[in-house]
């Protein structure tokens, strides 16, 4: 067994999207193989109704899966297919875009006025890119929880775990998609197959990954007493790492315990064009996506 080294570790940076909904992009637009099949994970999470409800209007997909995964308030969501519904705390929206869809997504806050939830965006290989749209809607009642005699807890969303199998399947980038908790000063080892690559983030609490004791936190520049310092942030919220290649992910709970999602998908090294929530492989090929969304085209007929 060989432990899976951290490549990287940083904290997801504020940004906005849709109609003015902030959010932290943990990592998104930037070399598509680092994290390949993966292309970009956004962590929307506000206390604020002015912050996330003028939501995320009707907007072009193509080339792509997105995997939504809410955790606080509610998404109500709609598509050029005539599928609409509403997205609960603890559900999953499993979506794949193909040959092209247009939909909409509008959060709501909870009775507190609070919205919390994730979205990963999968790439599609060549050979599927203009597959049929499709998707699916997963209540939390029907994803499957194990709890390990220490309290480690794991939901598990897509793939197999522990003996377990997640409620979503069909995804091109075969991905295993955990919400893993980890009681305080708990030492964890988590297999993951050699062939994938892998990240976890962060959200709540805090811990070491690798062959570490203790919890290290990122580095990070604050301001104190009007001087920009280096802190180490123990608390590893909203916190991404990268790992390498191995067959196993080690975790080292901090005195508050952690919560994180533990994400792996096999790659598809193929190039990549992109534009935005269009992700093809040539840009003669993005640059039809945007013929097709200007002369009328780009939702195609259902065979």
């Amino acid at each position: 067994m060989s432990i899976r080294p951290v490549l990287e570790q940083r904290a997801a940076q504020p940004h906005m999207e849709g109609a003015g909904v902030k959010l932290h992009r943990a990592f998104g637009f930037q070399d598509p193989s680092e994290l390949d099949p993966f292309l970009l994970f956004d962590d929307f999470r506000n206390e604020r109704p002015e912050d996330f409800e003028k939501g995320f209007p009707w907007h072009p997909h193509r080339g792509i899966e997105t995997i939504t995964y809410v955790l606080n308030g509610t998404v109500d969501h709609g598509d050029s297919l005539g599928n609409t519904g509403t997205l609960g705390a603890g559900d999953v929206q499993w979506m794949t875009a193909g040959s092209g869809i247009l939909h909409q997504e509008m959060p709501h806050g909870n009775a507190r006025g609070q919205m919390h939830g994730f979205q990963l965006w999968g790439n599609l290989p060549s050979s599927q890119k203009m597959t049929a749209p499709r998707y699916q809607d997963v209540t939390s009642a029907d994803i499957p929880e194990v709890i390990d005699d220490d309290g480690t807890r794991v939901k598990v969303i897509v793939g197999e775990f522990w003996g377990k199998r997640g409620p979503v399947d069909g995804i091109a980038a075969d991905p295993q998609y955990l919400d893993v908790f980890i009681p305080a000063g708990v030492r964890k080892t988590f297999r993951i197959d050699t062939y994938r690559r892998a990240f976890a983030y962060v959200f709540e609490g805090g811990a070491a990954f690798a062959d570490a004791s203790a919890p290290q936190g990122i580095l990070l520049e604050k301001e104190v007493m009007g001087e920009e310092v280096n802190i180490r942030d123990l608390s590893g919220d909203r916190t991404l790492i990268r790992f390498g290649t191995g067959d196993e992910v080690t975790v080292q709970a901090g005195e508050d315990g952690v919560r994180f999602l533990l994400i792996s998908g096999a790659p598809i090294e193929e190039p990549v064009a992109w534009h935005g929530p269009i992700v093809m492989n040539t840009q003669e090929e993005l640059m039809q996506a945007m013929r097709d969304l200007r002369n009328g085209t780009f939702i195609k007929p259902a065979h």
